[in-house]
Formats: structure tokens, C-alpha cells, sequence
């Protein structure tokens, strides 16, 4: 624990004093892509010195968490001199494959180290001059510190992804992030566990009891505060009871920021500057300053449609109505809801684990936002005394629950 963490610190000390030489990467391949990438990855791929303040700030907060290995779960007394133990250890090695955003190398990086587990980074291209100096970096701190050797690799091309696909004999978890069609190739070409969400498509549903100015916020802050990531808004979902003056406020707002959208007929007819949105837009995840409005009568159209057109990421109510929003929380298949609060807050760091390996939509190992919990599982450790199994064809387990930590 002590070596990781004094790594941890390392790291964050080195990104601190070499931004710089960050900061001159990324130019490098900003100019390169150019033109080449479309807006949002290219915002993706953009750092600056407040990003680099994020990474570092993440790194330290990383290091205030508590361990995650070695806790005991569970412990019973089987017999007397029989003790069994469940206790999280490290997946092993992770495989994390993305796009655009070079600061996921220290995201996903930090992450592994603290949880003890190698990790075998392959960015896009896009980043490559970026992903090379922060995995330099990285490598270079760690193994200052003792952190034992070639812990954290580098792939680079399209074969290393080929090869890493095959490694099922050695590569335990699999965590893509990228666009939708990108993670649903990922999945359909490996045998190994595969870990994420093929898109973000968010939804925030104003209810007839919203509070107006909290709508406004919210509804404004899940669009347009960083567009081209996976927890923002897609779909704006308002009650029909309160269409006709939310719409013509929020869209002010929107205009502002340069927003455009499609929606239905009846939203259509509040606001005439606004495309027909077809049945395919519903289902869109566009990552820029885009989306679709639609009128609903009531909390429970609106949940049907989320659990229909939605991705299971992260969707919002806006309600002062306690019973409205249970229904809703209760009912909507997300990996993360939120009440009367912005879509945005799905992030790792922002939920205080520190960072996130990304986002996950599975309904087994790990859900929502993939922190330190997210990267480790447990083995089973029965601590005897010569006892065997045959013994007990003639005496009984005691089952005896203990409130002891396996050391």
C-alpha cells in the first residue's frame, strides 16, 4: 500500500512539473488532426492546463482512498479450527482501449496501480504524441519508487488491438471507450470480459412539479457544460403540463449556446425553429451541441421511454415531488439516476472514487461509474487444521459468523 501510494505521488508530482512538455504533445497533435477528426473528438483530444490540474487533483485524491486489497469481506467459522475468509484481490491484467482523451492514460493507469493490477494502454492515434509522454511519465515515476518493471504497457497501432483481442490466456478485463460502434467491435471480436457502455444516449425528464429555475439549470448544465462526453443530455423530456412555458425559456438558453435540436410535432408547435425528429433520433447519441425534445404526459411515459430509447448510462428528473421521483428512480434501467441534479455528475471523480476506468452499463461485476471497486474481485481463503470433508459425514458444520479480518 505504502509503494503504491508513494507512486501515486510520484506521478502527480511529475505531471505538476512537466506540463509543458504535455501541453507541447498534445499541440503536436492537435495540429495533426486538424480537420481530420470531428469536433467532438477533437475537443476529446485537447488538453490544457485546468485539464492538467483535473489529472493531478485525481491522482492525489486517489491516494486518500483506502486501500481496496486485502479487505475482508466475509468471515465464518466453519468448525471450531476452520475459518473461512472472503477477501478482494487484484483482477490481474486490464486491457484499456480508447479514443481522443489522452487523460484517460493517467485515469486508467492510477487506477490499476492502486488496485494493484498491470495494465496494457492503446490509445487512439490521434493522441499518440500525448499517450507517449504521460505513459513515459508514468513509467518512468513508478519505477523510481520500486513499482516492479513493465507493470503498464503501450500499444499503438490497429495489429496491437488485433493481438489484444486474442490474449484471453493472459488479459482478464477488457475496458473500451470510445463510440458506440468502436465497443460494439471490441465486443464482438474476443473472448475476453468485456467491461464499458457502447453509448451514452442521457435524458433529463422535467416533471409538472419541477422547480422552474432548477430545470433551467439543470436542463442547460446537462447539454451544453461538455457536449461531447457520454453523461451529457441527449433527449430533453418535458411534461406537457408545463410545456408551453418551460420550452420557450430553455430554448432561449439554447439558442445562446448555439444549440440545435429536433423534437416532436408538439414540441414543434411551442418552438417552430426546431427539425421533425425521426424514429432513429431518438436512439442518438450525438456528443456535440445537439438534441431532441419531446412532450410527454407524465413521469410514466417518460420512464418507458428512457428504458425504450435510452443506453441504461444516466438519466434525470426534475421534480419536487418525492413520490414522482421515487417512481422514477425505481423504474428507470440506468446504471446511474439522478433527482433534481445534472447528468454530469456520472464521472468517477465526481462520485469521490477517485477516477474511473470508464463507465460501465453491465448488470454483473461492476455498474455506473468503474472506480477502485470496480477493479478488483475475491478469492476464498479456508484456514484449517487438518479437517476433512469426511469428518463431517458424521458431525455438523457450525456456520458460526465472524467479525474477524483475514491478516
Amino acid at each position: 500500500m505504502d509503494l503504491r501510494n508513494r507512486a501515486l505521488e510520484r506521478i502527480a508530482d511529475v505531471l505538476d512539473e512537466r506540463r509543458e512538455d504535455i501541453l507541447d504533445a498534445n499541440s503536436q497533435d492537435l495540429r495533426e488532426s486538424k480537420g481530420k477528426i470531428s469536433d467532438a473528438l477533437y475537443k476529446r483530444l485537447e488538453l490544457n492546463d485546468g485539464k492538467i490540474d483535473a489529472m493531478v487533483n485525481g491522482v492525489k485524491s486517489l491516494i486518500k482512498l483506502k486501500d481496496p486489497l486485502g479487505e475482508t469481506l466475509y468471515s465464518m467459522e466453519l468448525d471450531k479450527g476452520l475459518e473461512l475468509f472472503q477477501v478482494t484481490v487484484p483482477i490481474g491484467v486490464i486491457g484499456a482501449i480508447f479514443e481522443s482523451r489522452p487523460d484517460v492514460v493517467v485515469q486508467i493507469s492510477t487506477l490499476c496501480l492502486k488496485s494493484g493490477n498491470a495494465v496494457i494502454l492503446k490509445g487512439g492515434s490521434e493522441a499518440r504524441n500525448t499517450n507517449r509522454a504521460l505513459f513515459g511519465m508514468i513509467k518512468a515515476a513508478t519505477e523510481e519508487e520500486g513499482v516492479p518493471e513493465d507493470w503498464i504497457q503501450l500499444a499503438e497501432t490497429r495489429d496491437d488491438v488485433a493481438q489484444m483481442l486474442k490474449l484471453d490466456e493472459y488479459i482478464n478485463l477488457l475496458v473500451p471507450r470510445g463510440s458506440g460502434e468502436f465497443v460494439r467491435h471490441i465486443q464482438e471480436n474476443t473472448r475476453i470480459p468485456v467491461l464499458g457502455h457502447a453509448s451514452g444516449v442521457c435524458h433529463v425528464y422535467v416533471d409538472a412539479e419541477a422547480d422552474m429555475d432548477k430545470a433551467l439549470r439543470i436542463a442547460y448544465d446537462s447539454k451544453c457544460q461538455y457536449p461531447a462526453v457520454c453523461n451529457a443530455m441527449e433527449t430533453l423530456l418535458v411534461d406537457r403540463k408545463i410545456a408551453k412555458k418551460f420550452l420557450p425559456l430553455i430554448w432561449e438558453q439554447y439558442k445562446t449556446a448555439q444549440v440545435t435540436a429536433k423534437g416532436d410535432e408538439d414540441a414543434q408547435k411551442i418552438i417552430p425553429d426546431i427539425s421533425k425528429a425521426a424514429e432513429a433520433d431518438w436512439s442518438q447519441e450525438y456528443n456535440d451541441l445537439k438534441l431532441n425534445i419531446k412532450i410527454v404526459d407524465g413521469v410514466k411515459e417518460a420512464v418507458q421511454r428512457i428504458n425504450k430509447y435510452g443506453s441504461g448510462h444516466t438519466d434525470a428528473i426534475v421534480t419536487e415531488n418525492d413520490d414522482t421521483a421515487r417512481y422514477f428512480i425505481d423504474s428507470t434501467d440506468s446504471s446511474s439516476v439522478m433527482w433534481n441534479a445534472s447528468t454530469r455528475f456520472s464521472d468517477g471523480f465526481r462520485y469521490g472514487l477517485g477516477a474511473e476506468v470508464g463507465i460501465s452499463t453491465n448488470k454483473i461485476h461492476a455498474r455506473g461509474p468503474v472506480g477502485l471497486g470496480g477493479l478488483v474481485i475475491h478469492k476464498w481463503i479456508l484456514k484449517g487444521d487438518g479437517h476433512v470433508v469426511a469428518d463431517f459425514e458424521r458431525k455438523k458444520y457450525t456456520h458460526k459468523r465472524l467479525n474477524k479480518k483475514w491478516d
